[in-house]
């Protein structure tokens, strides 16, 4: 019998490298892809501002990444790898190229709106896309580069088959096989070290990735893009496979809005109120507004309607997220936070009031599908932009967005000369949202200055950012009174309640925005979920409606979270339908003020000591 022969150590060392040896021009080939993505496009998602820099780990992961589809191509006998492999080039390449054509022409790279707006792209206009925007700038722009890396790889191709032929007809001296052994041991070895470096260093975004790929709604994708250790999705195949994603979840709670539709049932409607206005604002920080107590004069049009008693303004009202699209979400649906099941399992409130036979106007400052666009506003709007749910639930809508807010009453009187015995408007305000001093026209409405705030605590910066939000909130203050000024006239009423709050130097840690990750106490909720919340009546409705006025004024001090607002607002339509719930009616001698009111999901705002 034969003694088994020993296995050489050396071998199985060298074995580390046998995947890049086996397809040594996928690795480099791809690799040089991967890394001019990473230095010529800045993600959308992580990296937002100015200043921001290509991933910093961009060269480990795209190492680790590579190495492991090496190591499985390996596996895979030499004739069929031969076809994967061009498979993997024409994804990879094709994949590239559309997401760097994106970065220059959207100064986005792909996003799932970009996959949406796609899908719903016929061939007509698909083809005059390609006429409008391939042009030889783009060859000039980094899509070159690309393209280059592409005709470099196909010319290395050809010269390596003819050099594969002209080696098969040399006789080449033979090289010592123990020094073959040693070569890829010592190869073995430096790739031991590469992939154990690139391990510790990109396992976290590793976990962060399965975390964003393991979300079951739009909503926890949203969420956890919001978190300091987000998911950085580095290179344009993980961006088009996060965008699938995304949008495979968004269309499955579409349908369930589809099969909620079917719930709709109007048994009759008074038209109590024959025209209501509802405004959604942005960003407000209800302790910013002077009409809640705040020393600067940043809503003094407000203010004097309150004196002269046309607007009630209400003192306990929190919203249900600090995320909009959140708040949309349980804001339009019949859905209350702490019901069964998802927010799209019941009908939205635009497609009751039209089947009772208002006119729906919903004009938009904000969520108009755009190719730039992030996850964010992707999970606002998805569910008002399907071609089949905006039907139902809207008669009139705009098709652009305005850089300030004035242009959202400019579409409204546009729009508005289709007119209607009973309608029911939305307007969504860009407010003051982030950048504060692109919210506001100046000079006209530049009113406070850093120098106004006695903050020793802040810097000039953070002081100019204090001044810019306040501008913004009397330019809002300017919007809205013009907007209650349209309906002076008629049977109407106005309510104004904004998404969510805004962190703007309220107390440590001084910041401005939102901190998304941290625990809801008090502090936090004071700032991010209370918000201003008003109904204003008109002359004529304050006289046809008595009681009503009254039953407004009397609630104006009742707790309320706004993913109630609905039903309020079917009480004030005198829509009668078995979605109407009226504990969840402010207004109503039903409403139950005891309801725990849900933040984020996990914590009730009326258990938060103040």
């Amino acid at each position: 019998m034969h003694k088994r022969q020993k296995m050489n150590p050396l071998k199985w060392i060298g074995w580390l490298f046998a995947p890049i040896e086996k397809n040594g021009a996928f690795f480099v080939f791809m690799f040089v892809l991967g890394w001019l993505c990473t230095q010529l496009e800045i993600m959308p998602y992580y990296l937002r501002g100015r200043g921001a820099k290509p991933y910093e780990l961009s060269l480990p992961e795209l190492f680790l990444d590579i190495y492991v589809v090496c190591a499985i191509l390996a596996l895979i006998p030499r004739k069929i790898r031969i076809w994967i492999k061009a498979l993997f080039y024409i994804i990879l390449y094709g994949v590239a190229l559309v997401d760097m054509y994106c970065y220059e022409r959207f100064e986005s790279t792909l996003t799932p709106t970009m996959l949406m707006l796609v899908g719903e792209t016929n061939g007509q206009e698909a083809q005059e896309f390609m006429q409008g925007y391939l042009s030889w700038d783009v060859v000039k722009s980094n899509v070159g580069w690309i393209l280059l890396l592409i005709l470099i790889h196909i010319l290395w191709t050809v010269i390596r088959q003819r050099l594969s032929k002209l080696r098969k007809r040399m006789i080449l001296p033979k090289v010592n096989p123990g020094f073959i052994t040693g070569l890829k041991a010592v190869l073995g070895c430096l790739v031991a070290w590469l992939l154990y470096s690139s391990v510790c260093q990109t396992w976290d975004n590793k976990v962060a990735m399965h975390r964003l790929f393991s979300c079951n709604t739009v909503g926890q994708v949203e969420h956890e893009l919001t978190k300091k250790d987000q998911a950085k999705l580095y290179v344009p195949v993980y961006r088009l496979a996060f965008g699938l994603y995304a949008n495979h979840l968004a269309s499955h709670q579409v349908v369930q809005l589809k099969k909620a539709s079917q719930l709709v049932q109007v048994d009759s409607c008074s038209y109590r109120v024959p025209n209501i206005i509802l405004v959604i604002g942005e960003s407000y920080n209800k302790h910013h507004s002077q009409l809640y107590g705040y020393e600067k004069p940043t809503t003094p049009r407000q203010q004097a309607m309150a004196a002269e008693g046309s607007l009630i303004p209400f003192s306990d009202v929190v919203a249900s997220w600090n995320l909009t699209s959140f708040v949309f979400k349980h804001m339009l649906s019949l859905y209350a936070v702490g019901d069964s099941g998802e927010w799209c399992d019941k009908p939205l409130f635009p497609e009751v009031f039209r089947k009772a036979g208002y006119q729906v106007t919903f004009i938009t400052n904000q969520f108009q599908p755009k190719a730039k666009e992030a996850v964010y506003d992707f999970s606002g709007n998805f569910f008002l932009n399907d071609p089949s749910l905006s039907k139902a639930q809207f008669d009139v809508r705009n098709a652009r967005t305005y850089r300030f807010d004035d242009g959202v009453l400019k579409e409204y009187d546009a729009l508005s000369k289709q007119k209607a015995e009973h309608q029911m408007v939305i307007l969504h305000l860009m407010g003051s949202h982030v950048d504060y001093r692109a919210r506001y026209p100046q000079p006209q409405f530049r009113l406070f200055t850093p120098q106004m705030y006695n903050r020793p605590e802040l810097t000039d910066k953070q002081k100019r950012i204090l001044s810019d939000y306040d501008n913004s909130l009397l330019y809002n203050d300017s919007i809205l009174f013009a907007i209650t000024q349209r309906f002076t006239d008629k049977d109407a009423v106005v309510i104004y309640v904004p998404d969510h709050g805004e962190e703007i130097f309220d107390g440590k840690p001084y910041m401005y925005g939102r901190m998304h990750g941290a625990n809801i106490d008090y502090r936090l909720a004071r700032n991010e979920m209370e918000i201003p919340f008003w109904i204003w009546g008109s002359p004529k409705y304050r006289e046809n409606h008595p009681y009503g006025w009254q039953a407004i004024q009397a609630a104006k001090d009742l707790p309320m979270m706004t993913d109630a607002l609905p039903h309020l607002l079917l009480y004030l339509g005198g829509i009668a339908t078995p979605l109407y719930r009226p504990e969840l009616n402010i207004i109503s001698s039903e409403y139950n003020k005891q309801r725990p009111r849900i933040l984020k999901g996990v914590t009730d705002y009326n258990t938060l000591k103040k």
